[in-house]
C-alpha cells in the first residue's frame, strides 16, 4: 500500500520547495510477541509470560534510559515513532535503547508502527509534531490490545498528563512509570526512576528542607528563541563552561564574540550550569566586573559556605565579593578588571554519570521509606546532587553513581536519582551468554581456509616479535624490521586482527561498542572484549599462528618511507618481549643475534622518525603516571612510584603513531565523509595562560604561537633543578584540550588537525583488542582494500556521531576509573606510612600553593591558613607567582622545593583523603 507525504522545505537560496515522498504501508509487519496466533513468532522477542507488554512513549526513553536497562524492565516495545523522535532529541539515549533492543538476553522488540498499515497515522490539520506522534502510540497500543485478542496484557507506560487521560478515554490501559515499578514489589527499582517534570501525572512538588521556606533561587534561563536573538544581537556571548578545578564556585567561560574569557563568580551566577555545558552569558555592568581568577584554595568542607545569589529584585540581590564565593582575600568592593558576566540560559546541557558518595540530610524520612541525601561527586567541580532513595543504610558508605535529573530555579541543588553502585560509569560485569554465543570455540587454531584466503598473506616466516609492558596478556601489536638486499628496511606494524572474530550487528560488537574501551586500573582490568579473544584468540603470544591486519612500509636507513603496503596477514610472533627485556637487549652489546640486530635497527629508525615528528612540531609532554608493586595475595600496593619511560617504549610508540597516520590517510581517501578520525584541537589563549603566567615569574620566555614554537621553548626550559623541565612540561599537558574521536564527514580538513602530534590526520587502528574505535578502522580500511562490504552503519552519519561521541565518553570516563584506582591505592599505601618528603610548588593561592611531590606523583594543596580561618596576613604577588607573609619574612615562590609531610586523615566518615601539610 503506498501512501504519499508531502511537505515544503527552504533551500540555502531562499526558494520554497514542495517535496512529496511515497511511504510505503504494509500488513506483513509482526508484533514480536511469541504468545501470537497470527502473526509468525520464529523471531518473536516479547515473551508469553504473565508479565504485561509495555509500549513506552518517548518522553520515557528519554528520561527513564537507567531504568529502562535494569533487567527487572522487559516485555518493551519500541515503536518506531519513538525510536525517531529519541535519534533526534538524544543520540547518546538513541545508542543505548538501540543496543537494548539488539541484546538478544533481552525482551525489547522495535515495532515499526510507521509502516503498518493498521497503526500508520496522518497528521490531522492543525495537530502538533508532538501531539501526532503521542496519538499514533495509543493507536499502535490499541493495535496492540485488539490483535493479541486480551491473550496478555498491554499497558502503556507514560508520564505525559494527557496522554494518559486521552489513552484511558480510547479504553487503553495506561499507567506512569512510577506507578508501574511500585507493581514490581521491588522498592530498590525506584531509586532509578526520574522524578516526573511540571507538565506530568502525579507531579509532587519536592521540596527543600524547610518546605516552607522555598523562594525563587535562580533567575529562569531564557528561552533559546531569546538567546538566538540575543547571540545574533550582541547582547549574550555564548562558550562553554569551565569550572576552576581549585574552587568550584568560580568558573570561565571562553567567548570568541568578545576575544576573552568571561569570569562567573558564585553559584549564582552559574546559574544551574555544570561544567561542560555551552551556555549564553550576559556582560555584568562594569563595576561589577572581578580584577582575575580565584587566588585561593577552597577546601572540600567549604561548600556549605558558599551562598548562592537570589534572583534579581530580592533583598539578597547585591553583589557580594564573599571570600570563598570570590576567592579574593580582604577586599571589600568589587574591582574593575577582567569581563565579568553571569549564565543567562543553556544551550547545551553536559550532564551525564558522577561517581561520589552519599551525605544524610537532616530530615525525616518520609512514607514509604523514601530518605533524602545529597550525594557529592569526587569531582569538586560538581554541585551536590539532591536524591530519593529507599536503601540510605546500604549507600551511606559506598561509592555509587548518580544522574542528573534536573534543577529547578527554587532549588539550591540539582535533583538526580541513583543509578548503580560503581565507578565512573564503567561496566564491570560478567559478558552474557549471549556475547560469549559469538566467540569461536577453544581452543583456536588457525585453519585451511585461513590460509587459502587471498587477501591474507602468510608472514608465518617474518621474524615478528612484540614488546609490551610486564606481565601483559592483551598483546595487540607486534613488529618486524628485515632489512632488504638494496639496503633500506621492511618494517612492519602487525595488529590482531579483532575483526575476523566480531562482526557488526552482533551481541559481541552491540557489547564491544557501549563498553567502547578497557579500563585499566591499578589492580586489574575491565575488557572491552571477552577474555578468551582479548589473551587467547587475537593476543599476539609467541609462538603461536595468530591472524593481524598489517602496515607495511620500505624505509631509507633514513626512515624515509619509499612505498606503503596493507594485508590481512598470518603472523608467528618469535618473542612476547617487556620494556625492561627490550632495553636490556638493546643496550648489551655482546648479544648480536638477529632479534636484537632488528630491535637495535628498528630504535634507530625510530629516533630519526622521533627526531623529525619533534621538528614539524609534535610536542613532548609529561604527565604524573603513577607505578604501584601490588601484593599478589592482599592486592594491597607494597610500593609506589614515578612510571619510567624507556627508549623501547619510545621506540613501539613511534611505529604505532606512523602506522595510525598511514591508516587515516588510506581509509579518508576511499571514505572522506564517514571515516573515524581523532583530532586534538590547539589549546585557546586562555587555556594557555597559566602557564605562561608561571614561566613568566620565573623568567622564562615560552613562544606558545604554534606547537612548534612551544616545543622549541620547552626544549630550551631548563634549570639546575632535575625536576625542573619535567614540572614545566606537566604543567603545559595540564593546558590542552581533550584530543577527541570524530567522523570526518562533520568536520572541515583543517579541523582534523593533531595539535599534540603536529599530524594533519590521526586514528587509532593499533589497539582494536582494548579500543572500538580501532574495530570500527579496521572495517573501514577492509572496505578501503576490498576486502569487506563497508557495513551499513557508515552510511548513517548521526549514528557515526552518535557513536564518536560515546566513543569520547567512555574514553574519559576510563581515565577517570583509572586516576581515581591511583588515588585509592595511594589512600591504602600511606594509610599505615606516615611520609615526610620533598614536593614542588607548581600553584600559588592566597591561602596556600598546590604541590607536585616528583617521588610518589601526587599532587595536592597545603594550606598556609588554618582551616576554618578565613583571611590571613598572607599577600599574593601575581605577577612573580610568590606568596609572602611580611611581617614573618616568609615567601614561597612557584617551583619552589618544600617539605611536606603526608598523611592519610578522614575528617568525615567513609571519606579518606591524604592531607599534605607544610614542615
Amino acid at each position: 500500500m503506498l501512501q504519499s507525504k508531502s511537505f515544503v522545505r527552504k533551500t540555502k537560496q531562499g526558494k520554497v520547495l514542495k517535496v512529496v515522498r511515497e511511504h510505503y504501508l504494509r500488513d506483513d509487519i509482526y508484533c514480536g510477541a511469541s504468545i501470537c496466533n497470527v502473526c509468525d513468532s520464529s523471531a518473536a522477542r516479547l515473551s508469553s509470560s504473565a508479565s504485561p507488554i509495555l509500549v513506552v512513549d518517548t518522553n520515557v526513553v528519554l528520561h527513564q534510559i537507567d531504568l529502562l536497562e535494569n533487567p527487572a524492565i522487559d516485555n518493551v516495545v519500541v515503536l518506531s515513532v519513538v525510536l525517531d523522535e529519541v535519534k533526534n532529541k538524544n543520540l547518546s539515549v538513541y545508542n543505548r535503547i538501540r543496543a537494548l533492543c539488539s541484546n538478544n538476553a533481552r525482551k525489547f522488540f522495535v515495532f515499526s508502527n510507521e509502516h503498518h498499515k493498521d497503526t500508520y497515522v496522518k497528521a490531522m490539520t492543525g495537530e502538533s509534531p508532538n501531539d501526532r506522534n503521542d496519538r499514533a502510540i495509543r493507536v499502535a497500543t490499541s493495535w496492540y490490545q485488539r490483535h493479541l485478542g486480551g491473550s496478555t496484557r498491554v499497558l502503556l507506560i507514560t508520564n505525559d498528563r494527557e496522554n494518559k487521560r486521552k489513552a484511558t478515554e480510547e479504553g487503553i490501559s495506561a499507567e506512569t512509570v512510577e506507578s508501574y515499578v511500585k507493581s514490581l514489589g521491588q522498592p530498590s527499582l525506584l531509586d532509578l526512576v526520574v522524578q516526573p517534570n511540571s507538565g506530568d501525572v502525579d507531579m509532587v512538588e519536592v521540596e527543600e528542607l524547610r518546605p516552607s521556606k522555598r523562594k525563587v533561587i535562580y533567575i529562569e534561563h531564557k528561552p533559546m528563541s531569546e538567546i538566538t536573538a540575543g547571540l545574533h544581537r550582541g547582547i549574550y556571548h555564548q562558550g562553554k563552561l569551565r569550572v576552576n578545578r581549585y574552587n568550584p564556585f568560580e568558573a570561565y567561560v571562553g567567548s570568541e564574540s568578545i576575544g576573552d574569557e568571561i569570569l562567573i563568580h558564585g553559584r549564582g551566577n552559574m546559574n544551574r550550569a555544570f561544567d561542560g555545558d555551552v551556555v549564553a552569558v550576559e556582560l555584568l555592568p562594569e563595576d561589577q566586573w572581578q580584577e582575575g581568577k580565584s587566588r585561593s584554595i577552597v577546601d572540600d568542607e567549604d561548600d556549605e559556605d558558599e551562598d548562592v545569589r537570589l534572583v534579581p529584585g530580592s533583598a539578597d540581590d547585591a553583589p557580594r565579593n564573599t571570600n570563598v564565593e570570590n576567592g579574593a582575600v580582604g577586599a571589600a568592593n568589587p574591582v574593575t578588571g577582567r569581563p565579568s558576566g553571569r549564565v543567562v540560559g543553556i544551550i547545551k546541557r553536559n550532564w551525564h554519570s558522577y561517581c561520589g558518595s552519599l551525605e544524610p540530610m537532616p530530615m525525616p524520612a518520609a512514607d514509604g521509606g523514601i530518605a533524602h541525601a545529597l550525594f557529592v561527586s569526587k569531582d569538586r567541580r560538581i554541585p551536590k546532587i539532591r536524591i530519593q532513595t529507599r536503601q540510605l543504610g546500604n549507600l551511606l558508605d559506598k561509592r555509587i553513581i548518580v544522574a542528573v535529573d534536573s534543577w529547578d530555579c527554587l532549588s539550591r541543588y540539582p535533583s538526580g536519582h541513583y543509578v548503580v553502585l560503581i565507578e565512573n560509569d564503567i561496566n564491570s560485569r560478567p559478558f552474557s551468554s549471549q556475547v560469549l554465543a559469538c566467540l569461536p570455540p577453544l581452543p583456536w587454531t588457525l585453519s585451511a581456509d585461513d590460509l587459502a584466503n587471498p587477501n591474507r598473506q602468510d608472514l608465518r616466516q617474518v621474524r615478528v616479535f612484540s614488546v609490551d609492558p610486564p606481565g601483559c596478556k592483551d598483546i595487540d601489536d607486534a613488529l618486524h624490521c628485515t632489512p632488504l638486499p638494496n639496503g633500506n628496511f621492511e618494517v612492519g606494524v602487525h595488529i590482531a586482527d579483532v575483526t575476523n572474530f566480531v562482526y557488526p550487528g552482533t551481541p559481541l560488537d552491540d557489547e564491544a561498542s557501549q563498553r567502547g574501551t578497557s579500563v585499566y586500573l591499578v589492580e586489574r582490568r575491565i575488557d572491552m572484549l571477552p577474555k578468551p579473544l582479548t589473551e587467547d584468540i587475537c593476543s599476539l603470544r609467541s609462538d603461536v599462528e595468530r591472524l593481524a591486519f598489517s602496515v607495511i612500509w620500505e624505509m631509507t636507513p633514513d626512515a624515509d618511507i619509499i612505498s606503503t603496503r596493507y594485508t590481512k596477514s598470518v603472523i608467528k610472533s618469535c618473542a612476547a618481549l617487556s620494556y625492561v627485556e627490550a632495553q636490556a637487549r638493546m643496550d648489551d652489546s655482546r648479544l648480536m643475534d638477529p632479534l636484537t640486530t632488528d630491535l637495535r635497527n628498528m630504535n634507530t629508525l625510530a629516533k630519526i622518525m622521533r627526531l623529525r615528528r619533534i621538528e614539524r612540531g609534535a610536542l613532548t609532554l609529561a604527565s604524573a603516571e603513577v607505578k604501584f608493586q601490588i601484593d599478589t595475595e592482599t592486592h594491597d600496593p607494597l610500593d609506589i612510584g614515578m612510571y619510567q619511560i624507556r627508549e623501547a617504549n619510545q621506540m613501539v610508540e613511534e611505529f604505532m603513531l606512523a602506522a595510525n597516520v598511514s591508516v587515516a590517510e588510506k581509509i579518508l581517501k576511499h571514505f572522506p565523509m564517514c571515516s573515524l578520525l581523532r583530532r586534538h584541537p590547539s589549546p585557546t589563549k586562555e587555556m594557555l595562560e597559566p602557564l605562561l603566567r608561571t614561566t613568566a615569574a620565573i623568567g622564562l620566555d615560552l613562544d606558545t604561537a604554534s606547537s612548534k614554537a612551544l616545543a622549541d621553548s620547552l626544549d630550551r626550559a631548563v634549570g639546575n633543578d632535575p625536576y625542573f623541565n619535567k614540572l614545566i612540561r606537566i604543567l603545559a599537558t595540564r593546558c590542552m584540550t581533550q584530543a577527541v574521536y570524530f567522523c570526518s564527514g562533520d568536520l572541515s580538513p583543517p579541523e582534523f588537525h593533531h595539535y599534540g602530534l603536529a599530524a594533519p590526520l590521526y586514528t587509532h587502528f593499533t589497539s582494536p583488542i582494548r579500543r572500538y574505535a580501532d574495530v570500527i578502522v579496521h572495517r573501514l580500511l577492509a572496505a578501503a582494500l576490498g576486502i569487506d562490504k563497508l557495513p551499513p552503519i557508515f552510511q548513517d552519519r548521526p549514528q557515526l556521531t552518535g557513536i564518536a561521541d560515546n566513543l569520547n565518553y567512555r574514553h574519559r570516563n576510563a581515565q577517570m576509573a583509572g586516576r581515581a584506582s591511583v588515588e585509592l591505592h595511594t589512600v591504602i599505601y600511606f594509610r599505615k606510612r606516615p611520609t615526610d618528603t620533598e614536593a614542588r610548588i607548581v600553584k600559588i593561592r592566597s591561602n596556600g600553593f598546590i604541590v607536585f611531590v616528583p617521588k610518589y606523583g601526587i599532587e595536592g594543596p597545603v594550606y598556609l591558613i588554618p582551616r576554618g580561618e578565613k583571611g590571613g596576613d598572607w599577600l599574593v604577588d601575581e605577577e612573580h607567582q610568590r606568596v609572602t607573609k611580611a611581617d614573618a619574612g616568609i615567601s614561597y615562590s612557584i617551583l619552589q622545593a618544600v617539605k611536606i609531610h603526608m598523611e592519610v586523615v578522614e575528617r568525615q566518615p567513609n571519606r579518606p583523603k591524604l592531607e599534605l601539610t607544610l614542615i
